[in-house]
């Protein structure tokens, strides 16, 4: 792919992405969301570096048995950045809690990816009666996991200074590579979401502030989670003690997924989505 049909890619997609969703504003943010389906209300959260577009190969296999919503995070995807660069979970709970408000939903079963797991389980410890059932999709909370390589990066004084203002195709294209484990699914279309939307203003920026952020370890606070749970996670990941520590809930183990868990294996997390909603929620 030469640079010029390159550039042209990028901005086609930009408008298709834009003609597709629908907005509200929140927090300082025009938050882009899509909301779609009929059924049990299923909220989905991205995870660091990412956007609701992650999603859309298990959205097209679950949306005629459920209704589906999700949304890019604050400082991702086509919402952007906060005004205020405060990236704290706690931050992220209090945003999604006024959002749902703000669609009119009650309560949902809610779906989180590495940072939207994490916000998805502490969101289930502080408003536990809008949270009909939880799943946990490769969820970050416990201090001793692995921290994938673009927030190292991130992390690093100097490095992260350059990362605000510089992120080219082709160490995208090594960070998706080296967090996936069917490496088969990092193809141009991937690439190329992925480095537009980091590439938007502000959102290289926006990765870093999040990396660099000093989050508080509520890691022991997960065994007292009550919500039906759902655990899934690739058998590359470590760190994943939820069905451990919460107390019922059931685990899906993928073998050769890595980070990338709803791109690597959609149809095995529909599967085990619905397998779930309908064990939960039944009709």
């Amino acid at each position: 792919m030469g640079s010029g049909n390159f550039g042209y890619s990028v901005v086609v997609m930009r408008v298709d992405l834009e003609l597709a969703s629908s907005y509200c504003s929140l927090d300082g943010v025009r938050v882009r969301y899509l909301r779609e389906g009929s059924g049990p209300t299923v909220v989905m959260l991205h995870g660091s570096g990412s956007s609701l577009d992650a999603f859309d190969a298990t959205v097209r296999r679950v949306r005629d048995r459920c209704e589906l919503v999700r949304m890019d995070l604050p400082g991702f995807g086509l919402t952007g950045p906060r005004p205020d660069r405060d990236y704290r979970i706690g931050t992220y709970t209090r945003f999604l809690d006024r959002l749902l408000t703000q669609l009119e939903i009650s309560s949902a079963v809610l779906i989180g990816n590495s940072l939207g797991g994490n916000i998805a389980w502490q969101y289930a410890l502080d408003f536990p009666a809008r949270v009909r059932g939880l799943v946990l999709v490769n969820a970050t909370g416990y201090p001793e996991k692995s921290v994938p390589a673009a927030l190292r990066l991130a992390r690093n004084p100097v490095i992260g200074q350059v990362l605000r203002r510089w992120g080219p195709r082709g160490a995208v294209a090594r960070n998706l590579r080296s967090a996936a484990g069917r490496t088969g699914v990092v193809d141009d279309a991937l690439i190329d979401r992925v480095h537009a939307l980091a590439s938007r203003p502000g959102n290289r920026g926006a990765f870093v502030d999040l990396a660099t952020t000093d989050q508080d370890d509520r890691s022991h606070e997960i065994s007292r989670i009550a919500t039906p749970t759902l655990v899934v996670r690739g058998d590359l990941i470590d760190g994943q003690h939820f069905a451990r520590d919460i107390a019922g809930s059931r685990e899906v183990v993928l073998r050769g997924v890595g980070h990338l868990l709803p791109e690597e294996a959609p149809a095995e997390l529909a599967d085990a989505v619905l397998s779930f909603i309908d064990a939960q929620l039944p009709a």
